[in-house]
């Protein structure tokens, strides 16, 4: 966004932020109904439109909670659909979105629902689940979380930032007043001091103690069908790479893939873009007309949803097209804190309390 075009979006920011600021008032002096529950709740949300990732952030919680009866809640950006809707076999990226369906394929004995209205999601879990996670819903109050995890990326923290339409952020950034964890998500692996001080400085001193690091760890490339998987160190300098993206900040996997190769055709497209027909054509044609004896088609997980269309996955077929899994990873020191805080959460929350 340019410059200019965000001074004349300034006022409507302004405007904006008020009305998001009497919303949140109204809510916390109970004008506005909260709905608690009685079994744990926890929230993973953040202050900006677009990624900072909250899917990984999401996985990390399922796998935190390997006996536990866990449900995924989530609004289901991008669906077709409306209304409650229970994944199952049937259930494809256009009827609960891609990321639900990411978490539907990754995690067989967990529940994936989707609703616009999250109190009524929740209704319909409650009784059969020991952990509700919402993805997601930090800015949907009419559900008061047990816990919420505040997601900041560490690029977007470290510069200046403007509420809509001027800029990405939802509401105020002191929001994050609600939340009793702040995860800096994105950051370098071998964070220095300094730039931790950096970011911690964002927060007042009640809650800097709440705040963690974290960077992105890559997992081995996986085929789009077969589920086969190779390293990434099967990329040679040689390889040439298309890959095809459709969320909202694609530079840490494209960094992650220039440390194998510098020959990579970037197809960008919008985050939770549906990509039809023409444009995998064009990508197919791109990649059978190009002379390298080695190369491949990359693309993310949740794109990968998007891809199993039946008719996007018949132009693919045959081809060498895989998917690169990521996940969040917390340096030890606060790994033992960030966990500590969500498990005593979860053991300290019962039905009968």
């Amino acid at each position: 966004m340019t410059k200019y075009l965000r001074l004349l979006l300034l006022p409507f920011s302004v405007v904006y932020g008020l009305i998001t600021l009497i919303r949140n008032k109204l809510y916390d002096i109970g004008v506005f109904k909260q709905t608690a529950f009685n079994l744990p709740v926890i929230c993973v949300g953040n202050l900006v439109v677009g990624g900072s990732g909250k899917s990984p952030v999401t996985e990390y919680l399922v796998n935190l909670f390997p006996d536990k009866r866990i449900a995924i809640l989530s609004r289901g950006y991008g669906r077709k659909t409306t209304g409650y809707i229970l994944a199952d076999a049937t259930a494809t990226a256009e009827s609960i979105g891609d990321e639900p369906m990411q978490f539907y394929n990754k995690f067989p004995n967990v529940t994936v629902a989707v609703c616009e209205k999250r109190v009524a999601g929740i209704n319909h879990l409650k009784s059969n689940h020991d952990l509700i996670i919402l993805d997601d819903a930090f800015q949907h109050r009419s559900v008061k979380p047990g816990f919420s995890i505040l997601l900041f990326e560490y690029q977007k923290l470290l510069s200046m930032q403007f509420l809509l339409p001027a800029g990405n952020l939802r509401e105020p950034f002191f929001g994050y007043h609600r939340a009793q964890a702040l995860l800096i998500t994105k950051g370098p692996e071998n964070i220095e001091a300094h730039q931790k001080q950096t970011c911690i400085r964002k927060f007042d001193k009640d809650a800097q103690q709440n705040v963690s690091f974290s960077f992105l760890t890559y997992g081995n490339l996986t085929h789009l069908v077969s589920k086969a998987e190779q390293s990434l160190t099967s990329l040679s300098g040689n390889t040439m790479v298309f890959l095809l993206t459709g969320i909202a900040n694609p530079m840490p996997l494209l960094w992650e893939l220039q440390k194998y190769t510098k020959q990579i055709n970037h197809s960008d497209y919008p985050d939770h873009y549906r990509f039809t027909v023409q444009n995998i054509q064009q990508l197919v044609n791109a990649f059978n007309n190009h002379p390298s004896e080695e190369k491949i088609i990359i693309t993310t997980e949740k794109d990968a949803q998007r891809l199993l269309d039946d008719v996007l996955k018949e132009l693919l077929l045959n081809l060498p097209v895989f998917y690169l899994p990521v996940k969040i990873t917390l340096p030890e020191e606060d790994k033992a804190t960030f966990d500590k805080k969500i498990l005593d959460y979860v053991s300290s929350t019962t039905r009968n309390r």
